[in-house]
């Protein structure tokens, strides 16, 4: 599973490779180590226009998924002796958000699997945790070459209400993404041998994801060739930039 990733590159080069014609992001630093619930640019179709926007991170869990959360928590309640209103109990169930989207065809995503829930997110490198000879896991980078240019994920996007956190309580009207996984190809296996992110590299293939129908678009669900990935760095939080001093 992908929950970290990195944006090194301007906003210059995510318009000319996403022909995006709105940039409503302002003044983005690089984000050189991006986590689960932070806001992140992703660019997206918003009426006649292709607009980079920025868009928090962790599309909404599956309501059965929120479902067995809150019936665990209120069995732990009622084992303490107290009432439980299962309802307001369920209503504010924390949801962490989901990151990785992989199976497709559940009922889950179908409402977001158009051209109008449809995202791309731009990214120079992304990680996933592999466990050292001290038992320790630790980030394992992976780019398209050593140069970390700009590609992006297949991604989902919607607007969400609910509880994230119980110390921020309810929030609505929240813009949150996710993005689609597939098998590993034989660079990402050995550290991670589940899954690797839905990369595109090409305009035409984000144009795809962007707008055909679903029965072409999610023919790009698929690993990236493996001549087309290289492991980058090691062990670090954040990747492509200089470590802060």
């Amino acid at each position: 599973m992908c929950n970290l990733y990195s944006l090194t590159k301007g906003q210059a080069a995510i318009r000319e490779l996403t022909r995006s014609m709105v940039d409503r992001t302002g003044n983005m630093p690089p984000m050189p180590g991006i986590f689960p619930d932070y806001p992140a640019p992703i660019v997206r179709n918003n009426g006649g226009e292709r607009e980079i926007a920025l868009v928090r991170w962790g599309m909404p869990s599956s309501k059965k998924a929120l479902f067995e959360a809150a019936k665990k928590r209120a069995a732990a309640l009622q084992k303490k002796g107290k009432a439980v209103d299962f309802a307001e109990l369920l209503r504010m169930e924390p949801d962490g958000g989901t990151t990785n989207i992989r199976n497709v065809s559940s009922a889950h995503w179908k409402p977001w699997l158009g051209v109008e829930s449809r995202c791309v997110v731009p990214f120079t490198s992304f990680s996933e945790y592999e466990r050292g000879p001290d038992g320790k896991f630790s980030p394992t980078w992976f780019a398209i070459d050593e140069g970390r240019p700009l590609a992006v994920f297949a991604g989902l996007w919607t607007t969400w209400a609910g509880v994230r956190k119980i110390k921020t309580g309810w929030e609505d009207g929240v813009e949150v993404f996710g993005f689609l996984t597939t098998e590993p190809n034989a660079v990402v296996a050995p550290v991670h041998p589940k899954a690797m992110p839905v990369i595109l590299t090409e305009p035409d293939e984000i144009e795809i994801w962007l707008t055909a129908p679903w029965d072409e678009a999610k023919t790009l669900q698929r690993p990236l060739p493996d001549d087309r990935l290289v492991v980058v760095a090691r062990g670090a939080s954040r990747d492509g930039l200089a470590p802060a001093d």
